[in-house]
């Protein structure tokens, strides 16, 4: 067991009820500082719901989550955020109309202050330009700085959301469905992207293509109906039988 100060994000007990339904049945999961960790189920798992609670998004019906050593539970997604969760989405919410690196810079604006400074755009400021091109060239994105984003493969967008929540310097980073609806090739990209991120940040991510789940994590936490299946390393998620039954084999033949 980890001792508390190695954890970075951690649930005890956590619930979820929408009148009669539970779709979050006392969840204990324990994320470890820099750890590269993978939720994986099958569809109607309550994957989504564990990371809005997580997020803030839904409020638990009942037990915690704790940030850092802090109880979060009942704090606003905004303050999490500025306490270093941040999140990408399965489904992008980029500014298509703004360049690269303006939706980047809104970001990096938001964390230094000055993003309520609206008569001036968040790039023109000189930090917050350099801060976020220099972002962007670790992402291998510095030669798309100028592309408005709706001009961007599907494959970049995807990045262009782990820079901006890059960003915002978390501690913990919470990637919904990195890969999804992006080609073999580009997700073999994102792989390396996760790959080369900063040690210091854990990182979970959920996804449905077992290639990137397997390539991409050191721990992987099975959840089916809000339960926690099973939890760990790769090599033992692959051959639980269990596990199979429910969701990996159903996921060869999908």
């Amino acid at each position: 067991m980890s001792a508390p100060q190695d954890l970075a994000l951690e649930t005890r007990n956590l619930c979820k009820n929408f009148g009669a339904l539970t779709v979050a049945d006392d969840i204990n999961f324990r994320l470890e500082a820099g750890a590269r960790h993978a939720l994986i189920g099958p569809n109607g798992a309550g994957k989504t719901t564990f990371i809005n609670m997580l997020t803030g998004v839904l409020p638990p019906s009942s037990g915690h989550i704790v940030l850092g050593g802090e109880n979060i539970t009942q704090v606003a997604q905004a303050s999490r955020v500025k306490r270093g969760l941040g999140r990408t989405f399965q489904i992008n919410a980029l500014f298509r109309g703004l360049s690269v690196l303006d939706n980047v810079a809104l970001a990096v604006a938001e964390r230094r202050g000055v993003a309520r400074r609206t008569w001036r755009s968040a790039s023109s400021y000189a930090e917050v330009r350099d801060e976020s091109l220099e972002l962007l060239a670790t992402l291998g994105l510095a030669d798309d700085a100028s592309q408005r984003i709706r001009d961007l493969p599907y494959g970049k967008q995807r990045l262009v959301e782990i820079a901006i929540a890059l960003g915002l310097r978390p501690s913990v980073l919470l990637l919904d469905e990195p890969a999804a609806g992006v080609p073999s090739v580009e997700s073999h990209r994102i792989l390396q992207v996760l790959d080369n991120l900063p040690k210091h940040i854990a990182i979970l991510i959920i996804e449905h293509d077992m290639d990137v789940v397997f390539r991409f994590a050191q721990r992987i936490t099975v959840l089916v109906q809000g339960q926690v299946l099973v939890e760990g390393p790769p090599e033992e998620i692959s051959k639980d039988r269990r596990v199979h039954q429910v969701y990996l084999g159903e996921q060869r033949h999908a």
